[in-house]
């Protein structure tokens, strides 16, 4: 049998490690990634593709691991990387992308790219598009890009 001191010293620890889980849970919650300067390349003509553009910033102090893509403006939606082998240029798909705490990942023409498949409809220079990145811990990152003509 357990002495009223030892249940109420066990209910004050209990209390306390509730007070500190919900405290580390709401700063969890205050703190989220975001998607900035994100651009989608428009292709000189029709085309079934095209490549989406710009930063993945993750403020928080975990890391944040992408594992898909999604848009509900083209049929396919993926993220892939090119990179130089053997002197020639080779994009492969990325299964999952870790950012680091206080890290960011760039996306860029010639490196790490989302490959946007399958347009529903035509974009115009200014259009918004937005894209949903599946996190692995099974939430969502959204972010909006928009569509753009390549520089000359």
């Amino acid at each position: 049998m357990h002495s009223p001191r030892s249940r109420r010293a066990f209910t004050v620890l209990a209390l306390a490690a509730a007070l500190c889980a919900a405290s580390v849970s709401a700063q969890a919650r205050g703190c989220s990634a975001r998607v900035v300067e994100g651009w989608v390349r428009l292709p000189p003509m029709a085309m079934p593709m095209m490549a989406g553009f710009g930063r993945i910033e993750n403020p928080c102090a975990t890391p944040l691991t992408i594992v898909g893509v999604s848009s509900p403006a083209f049929g396919d939606s993926s993220l892939h990387e090119t990179r130089l082998v053997d002197g020639v240029s080779r994009m492969r798909a990325m299964p999952e992308l870790r950012i680091a705490p206080d890290g960011n990942a760039v996306l860029k023409p010639g490196g790490l790219h989302l490959m946007l498949m399958q347009p529903h409809a035509p974009l115009k220079p200014g259009s918004k598009v937005v894209v949903e990145f599946k996190l692995k811990d099974g939430g969502v990152l959204r972010g909006e890009l928009e569509a753009r003509k390549p520089a000359p």
